[in-house]
């Protein structure tokens, strides 16, 4: 008589792992041409106020942004908590805003240099004399383009 093996345990097949450097390597590219860098660092709390009517800058790239805002939470022991003036990534005065404005116009091109606009992000709780004093540096720096930062929503 002949003897009939019992089942055997069949080993199942290896997963096959030679496209997964490939779809490695994809995301990776894909992450690091999607993802955008932040320009600067915030270095002002800066809460919008709200306003009804609102639109949107077209070419961004002709803005420059203005944070006054008090100091974050970071900076809030060496600052205080007065408003403060942020241009870039650094904390300024009044008196430095003419000269960044300077800075900034220079290196954009000649044609382009008219054109630019200076946005004022300002926190709504930030008293009106330190806006007044940035708009007037902001005259005799001859940068008559101004606009201001605001979310939507209801008064």
């Amino acid at each position: 008589m002949a003897k009939f093996g019992g089942k055997k345990k069949k080993d199942t097949p290896g997963m096959n792992t030679a496209a997964l450097p490939d779809i490695v390597f994809m995301l990776l590219f894909f992450f690091m041409v999607a993802t955008v860098m932040r320009d600067s660092e915030t270095l002002v709390m800066v809460r919008l106020p709200k306003a009804s009517e609102i639109t949107k800058l077209k070419k961004k790239n002709l803005v420059k942004v203005i944070n006054v805002g008090k100091p974050t939470k970071k900076y809030l022991s060496k600052y205080g908590d007065a408003s403060r003036i942020q241009l870039d990534d650094v904390f300024g005065d009044k008196e430095d805003v003419r000269e960044w404005i300077e800075k900034e116009r220079a290196s954009m091109p000649q044609k382009l240099q008219k054109k630019m606009n200076v946005s004022l992000k300002v926190d709504k709780e930030t008293k009106m004399g330190i806006v007044s004093d940035v708009k007037q540096e902001l005259r005799k720096a001859n940068a008559l383009k101004i606009n201001y930062n605001a979310i939507t929503g209801e008064l």
